[in-house]
């Protein structure tokens, strides 16, 4: 990866770019800050241009691909704009109660711009889908996967069908033993990763409903799921895990884990009572 600041790389190489080319670079130039945080698919949206013109650009630029790009405009935006990997606009300065307000305000935000994209009937589906499966198996890569075991371990205490799934091969295993009555609840704030896109290609096949939580309901991740639950909180690449964007979809965990529940909320109870009778045994 170029240790060239990539605007002046665009800057430089500005008149041997394609016309197509230019308009991303004009863009990436005028909203860098802005652009580090968008998706492919929402980047060529907003240029005008197709996927390949920016993975073309991207390589020309020499980078390996849009994600290489983006972390290196992250850096490059970073000292233009004073900001670094953290969340909530946090500076050196800060006192700490001035640090908890900006990061509070910063999270409660996060669940604010979730709840205004959740889409009540996307809810409704996911809910339908993963109550009327056998089985349901939570999976992640890195952070996300910590996500889903979490969902796991809550819908647990009430619905018996859920496994967290951990490693990337055990879980292309786990997907292909998988039939039309299961699901795969599945976290993936890209919802453009490798990983991601193996294990949805294989329960396509296997004809297993996919539930997906991610912040781009565009991704190509999204086109292969059933039912798309979109989290808020914009991360730039530099704020990877960051833990607004983790509240926004645990958020969107217990919305989801609620409308299951409240469909039959007597034998919820029931559920939780027995879970709950069996962990007493576990205290002191």
């Amino acid at each position: 990866m170029p240790e060239e600041n990539v605007f002046n790389r665009i800057t430089r190489e500005y008149y041997q770019l394609t016309a197509s080319e230019k308009k991303l670079a004009n863009f990436v130039v005028a909203n860098g800050q802005r652009s580090q945080s968008m998706s492919i698919s929402e980047l060529a949206a907003a240029c005008g241009v197709a996927e390949a013109t920016i993975s073309r650009f991207c390589r020309r630029m020499g980078y390996r691909g849009y994600s290489a790009f983006r972390l290196a405009t992250a850096a490059s935006t970073a000292p233009r704009m004073d900001s670094g990997p953290l969340m909530g606009e946090i500076q050196p300065d800060d006192s700490v109660p001035t640090l908890c307000s900006k990061l509070a305000c910063t999270e409660i935000e996060a669940i604010r711009e979730t709840q205004s994209l959740i889409r009540p009937e996307s809810l409704q589906a996911a809910a339908s889908i993963l109550l009327a499966s056998e089985k349901v198996l939570c999976m992640g890569q890195g952070g996300s996967m910590l996500l889903a075991e979490e969902a796991s371990h809550l819908f647990t205490t009430v619905f018996p069908g859920f496994f967290p799934v951990s490693d990337s091969h055990m879980q292309v295993i786990a997907a292909s033993n998988l039939t039309a009555k299961d699901a795969i609840l599945f976290f993936s704030y890209s919802g453009a990763t490798k990983d991601l896109m193996d294990v949805l290609q294989i329960a396509r096949q296997r004809q297993t409903r996919i539930v997906l939580v991610t912040r781009y309901p565009g991704s190509p991740g999204a086109e292969l799921a059933d039912c798309v639950l979109q989290c808020g909180s914009t991360e730039n690449p530099l704020q990877l895990g960051s833990i607004a964007a983790r509240i926004a979809q645990l958020y969107l965990i217990d919305v989801l884990f609620s409308e299951m529940c409240r469909r039959d909320l007597e034998h919820c109870k029931h559920q939780r009572e027995m879970v709950a009778d069996a962990l007493s045994e576990k205290h002191v």
